[in-house]
């Protein structure tokens, strides 16, 4: 067992294949449900480039000079099989970055869903083989093959880690949301309940909330927040052996803008945590074999790390969004019947969680964070898009001679 204290940073990547204005006329005529024309403020190449300048490739030379200037210096990531898809169409060189950032030996891939989807929570066997087709596509650009797993939206619950349990993994992530942990710390490993080798690490979401949302945020009262100040609201938990900081990598310069100093705060955090010599970094699956589990976390219910509630009501909260969902899921049989491969892949790509968090209508405490993510004025917008293009899907069903 180590006696190093170690943050754990984890950030993930992530951008869906939006879909366009897509209308009732265009249902059985046009199946091009992605395909915005360029210079659309929907087009999904524009939305890529810009977040690859403002967000990925300073934030990649960022960590790179991290990792020489800082031996020690490790990170997690976890990347869809989605924008891997866009990076290697669109922007080549982005791909190339997060490549030679990986090349450094420095960082480890996490395993998830290949379409950021829920598949998990309506369809075990689609959501294993998105699994599968995620591993493949690590395996095929960075060379490795992941030994921990995170679900879409840090999704989880008991059965889920009794999944990835049997399926091998060292690890799993979820949110260190207070009424599971109770009295426990996120600070610690954990084993999650029914499993044998498994281990839980728990989102300190305290901490990384404050860098993800609040860094910027001049009516924040700690604002401005300095790496300085970070460090002294570490020292509170000095015998606890983990920090787990888990965030989007579009905290850096597309949530949080480069202006904020976000980019500078990202680069210091190393060089003053490593200036205490028991301090280090560890990489997700290295933490699991570092320590022993604290204790045994049950978790029945489904926790996420998104909104105040930390549920699925970001995706599955009003009947908008479950008759969506219910109904894609519902094309299973025979969309994989058809063995038509774009056909199919238009139907996962449809799968995409981001799809019907935009159709979600919490307009309270959450609702300015679902419309700075949303490229739609509304939520029924986006709703009636995506029905639209489920619509198609049926048409295109039954000219194969299908019915639904």
């Amino acid at each position: 067992m180590s006696n190093a204290r170690a943050i754990v940073l984890y950030l993930h990547v992530h951008q869906p294949y939006r879909i366009r204005h897509y209308t009732a006329f265009d249902a059985g005529n046009k199946h091009d449900y992605f395909a915005a024309p360029d210079g659309s403020p929907q087009s999904n190449a524009d939305i890529v480039h810009k977040v690859a300048q403002k967000s990925y490739l300073p934030t990649n030379e960022r960590l790179m000079r991290m990792i020489q200037d800082n031996p020690e210096f490790k990170l997690s990531l976890s990347i869809t099989g989605t924008v891997l898809e866009q990076l290697e169409q669109y922007a080549p060189e982005v791909l190339k970055s997060f490549q030679d950032l990986v090349a450094t030996g420095k960082v480890e891939i996490v395993g998830e869903t290949y379409h950021h989807s829920l598949a998990f929570f309506y369809d075990r066997n689609e959501f294993e083989i998105q699994v599968q087709m995620h591993r493949e596509i690590i395996q095929r650009l960075f060379g490795q093959t992941p030994t921990a797993f995170r679900n879409t939206e840090l999704s989880y619950n008991n059965d889920l880690a009794f999944w990835a349990d049997q399926a091998g993994y060292k690890a799993i992530l979820s949110e260190g949301w207070d009424p599971v942990l109770a009295w426990r710390s996120p600070n610690f490993l954990y084993r999650p309940k029914n499993t044998e080798n498994i281990r839980l690490l728990t989102k300190n979401y305290k901490l990384s909330d404050d860098i993800a949302f609040r860094f910027s945020n001049q009516d924040w009262k700690e604002y401005p927040m300095t790496v300085t100040k970070f460090m002294s609201w570490t020292k509170d938990s000095w015998d606890q052996p983990l920090l787990n900081l888990f965030m989007d990598y579009e905290t850096f310069g597309e949530h949080q803008w480069a202006d904020s100093g976000i980019f500078d705060f990202l680069e210091e955090l190393p060089k003053q945590w490593l200036a205490t010599p028991e301090h280090t970094f560890m990489t997700v699956s290295e933490a699991s074999e570092a320590f022993e589990p604290s204790d045994e976390i049950d978790c029945p219910q489904t926790i996420t790390w998104a909104d105040n509630e930390r549920d699925l009501s970001a995706w599955i909260g009003n009947s908008m969004q479950q008759g969506a969902i219910h109904s894609l899921y519902g094309l299973h049989s025979q969309i994989l019947g058809t063995n038509d491969l774009v056909l199919i892949e238009d139907w996962r790509k449809l799968q995409t969680s981001d799809h019907f968090y935009y159709m979600c209508t919490k307009w309270f405490n959450d609702g300015d964070v679902h419309a700075y993510f949303s490229p739609y004025k509304t939520p029924y917008e986006a709703y009636i898009s995506f029905i639209n293009s489920y619509h198609d899907l049926k048409f295109r069903l039954h000219e194969k001679g299908i019915e639904v």
